[in-house]
């Protein structure tokens, strides 16, 4: 499979590239990254046939927004699919903080808001520091926060764009499997038509598979696939140190030591065989991976591309790291 392969997102009539540019690492996620840096990311990611883009208010407080369309502007807009998102407003003393993004803008911070007011001022506000026409997909994001207003408010602020033509797919962006699938059967007709799920389908977390993605098949809902690199466990297993994982649990430490091992077996780089896994369950259209420089992307794209024997899908189920019924790419 390469980064430019091309594929329907659902019912939604837009087609995006099978591998997507997460922008939070362009909006300072961990560490500061500097704007000639961030352009040259999308650039890279641009050259490789990438044309699927997710970013969000809340990635450096606007940063991640204003670089991203500041890298966008010149390209053919019916070219590529761009996603934001909408629950959180920037705005002067916003005093939902997080403190993982380096160096933010001073004096602004976020403020969760799901309602439907708040949801088209926020719009309004991506499209600002976008400094484009329009957002293709727009995920309501972590709608856990606050789930009533999400799905009574924000939802049908989102809805209404979508039945006046503004946007082209309503969508969740989310961290629980769960949340997702009660969100998608509780939402009215016709409902969400994406879900941007994160570290919940991927060779360590697999919980997607009960429930959520069974359902995403049947409603014709399309799944973006992101966290499959698991904030870095992957790539560092020896002690733990990863972004997002101060304190590994050893049994999740053994895990990953476990997939890795069976990888090398088979001569598989273990974060090929992450980036690739996702893509055996039908209702997975794309995998969104973050980068915050041009290797980074460029690496991505060429884990996508190297082979990986089926037999490796057959020998993790053998040792009991995926389960029997996960479906896994065929022919690689």
């Amino acid at each position: 499979m390469r980064a430019d392969d091309v594929v329907e997102l659902g019912r939604t009539g837009l087609r995006v590239s099978r591998l997507g540019l997460g922008l939070a690492s362009l909006g300072g996620l961990f560490a500061p990254v500097r704007d000639e840096e961030a352009a040259a990311t999308v650039d890279r990611a641009w050259e490789l046939g990438i044309r699927l883009f997710d970013t969000a208010p809340v990635y450096g407080y606007g940063r991640s927004e204003t670089r991203s369309g500041a890298a966008l502007r010149g390209r053919p807009r019916d070219e590529f699919v761009l996603c934001t998102k909408v629950g959180r407003l920037i705005e002067p003393g916003g005093p939902d903080t997080q403190d993982i993004w380096a160096d933010p803008p001073p004096g602004v911070g976020p403020r969760l808001d799901f309602g439907y007011r708040a949801v088209r001022r926020s719009v309004e506000d991506s499209l600002e520091r976008l400094g484009l026409d329009r957002v293709d997909v727009l995920h309501i994001h972590d709608p856990d926060l606050d789930y009533p207003v999400a799905l009574g408010e924000a939802y049908r602020a989102l809805a209404d764009l979508r039945d006046a033509g503004v946007i082209r797919a309503v969508s969740l962006g989310v961290n629980h499997a769960d949340v997702a699938a009660r969100f998608l059967r509780e939402a009215p007709a016709p409902g969400p038509d994406c879900v941007l799920l994160a570290g919940r389908y991927t060779l360590l977390d697999q919980s997607g598979l009960a429930d959520l993605l069974p359902l995403c098949t049947r409603q014709g809902v399309a799944v973006l696939a992101a966290g499959v690199f698991q904030a870095g466990l992957f790539a560092e297993p020896r002690t733990g140190a990863a972004y997002g994982y101060p304190d590994v649990p050893a049994p999740l430490l053994d895990r990953v030591k476990a997939v890795r091992e069976v990888c090398a077996a088979h001569g598989v780089p273990p974060l090929a065989a992450a980036i690739q896994f996702a893509f055996g369950h039908p209702a997975v259209a794309a995998v969104v991976v973050g980068a915050r420089t041009p290797e980074e992307i460029a690496g991505s794209a060429g884990l996508l591309a190297h082979p990986v024997p089926p037999r490796l899908w057959g020998s993790l189920k053998a040792a009991g790291l995926l389960p029997d019924d996960a479906p896994t790419p065929a022919g690689r």
